[in-house]
């Protein structure tokens, strides 16, 4: 028997809704597998209720408290409308523990399910995001964060690159890239940003010939690669890239295999791994209780698939097996969410999914 502890973010707008719903789907596919597989949850304070309570959105509660997990569930945030003291002087909470627990794997599948629209057919795909560097410079610095202002017509950014993060996220696309069509695509813009990006492209090729030849590399800039996911994202498999471009192609793609909605992400930094909604907190419909908690869920399924590789525990696998499938056959067969074309509210859609792990 084995215990994990897991952290629980409810968050803003949205956020309370469907890491709610995937908190009660964890349950209900924890007791279906019955394999002796336990887990603690420990709900700890982020966005609006930190900032009531402790007036900060990622209190020192909180971080103190995901220390000894082994994970957690990190809802969408609203920083955009937190009070300027917050918005602009912090990180936001999801750059904050990233930066704080060193997250510096991002990685973000995309692929077409079953009974959606995907605009590229079948494409079934995996970026990696380098999390710590790059030109987010609210997270690229030891203190402090990467952007100046230096009057108030003239706003300054610095990019950070090195080898050793650089290392990291290829080892981490490579090593995925071996259980699936080994091939990994280099994303950068080294024609013009030519010190940084020449230094991230060449230490990612550097990796693949030393430690992984069995896996066919490539690389586009930038700006051609968004072409290529519109044009033939079938063709891709594993694609490694910086912090902001990774950001925006995970985005692409997740809209071109069917929505945003749809599309998972999990953060991790080699010891504890915090599984994340890919898309952000939609104030607009927080509380109506019509929002689609797919993504959170796979995120979630992405989570219990770390802990089980992390852990050498086949049990979560199991787990993992039962969530995914039931997801998967209630998008495909019913009811869906408004999103999807259907008529189903959060929790009928939650409910539809444990009533399919139950038959």
């Amino acid at each position: 028997m084995a215990n994990y502890k897991l952290g629980v973010l409810y968050g803003d707008g949205i956020g309370p809704e469907i890491v709610k719903a995937s908190v009660e789907v964890l349950k209900a596919a924890t007791q279906q597998a019955n394999n002796g597989t336990t887990f603690e949850y420990k709900e700890l304070p982020m966005g609006w209720e930190g900032i009531k309570k402790y007036n900060d959105p990622v209190p020192e509660i909180t971080k103190k408290g995901l220390e000894d997990t082994n994970g957690w569930l990190m809802a969408p945030h609203d920083s955009a409308a937190y009070p300027d003291e917050h918005r602009i002087s912090k990180r936001n909470p999801s750059g904050e523990l990233r930066h704080h627990f060193d997250l510096y794997s991002n990685v973000r599948p995309s692929r077409a399910l079953p009974g959606t629209t995907s605009l590229v057919g079948n494409a079934d795909l995996v970026v990696f995001r380098e999390n710590t560097e790059g030109f987010l410079s609210d997270r690229n610095m030891y203190k402090g964060t990467g952007e100046y202002m230096v009057n108030k017509d003239v706003a300054l950014v610095t990019g950070v690159f090195t080898r050793q993060a650089t290392e990291r996220i290829a080892h981490e696309a490579f090593k995925l890239a071996m259980t699936r069509r080994k091939k990994v695509t280099i994303v950068h813009k080294a024609n013009v940003i030519k010190f940084a990006y020449e230094l991230f492209r060449d230490v990612c090729y550097e990796v693949g010939e030393k430690y992984y030849p069995e896996v066919e590399v490539n690389d586009f800039h930038i700006d051609a690669m968004t072409a290529h996911l519109v044009r033939r994202a079938e063709e891709f498999d594993v694609i490694v890239t910086t912090n902001l471009f990774g950001d925006i192609l995970s985005d692409l793609a997740g809209e071109l295999v069917g929505s945003l909605g749809l599309s998972a992400s999990l953060n991790t930094n080699g010891e504890q791994a915090m599984a994340q909604a890919a898309h952000g907190s939609a104030p607009d419909i927080a509380g109506q209780n019509v929002a689609n908690p797919t993504s959170m869920l796979l995120s979630t399924v992405m989570l219990l698939q770390w802990l089980a590789n992390h852990h050498d525990d086949h049990h979560l696998n199991v787990i993992a097996e039962v969530i995914e499938n039931a997801v998967l056959q209630t998008i495909a067969e019913g009811p869906t969410t408004r999103d999807l074309g259907g008529t189903a509210s959060t929790t009928e859609f939650t409910e539809a999914v444990i009533k399919r792990m139950q038959a």
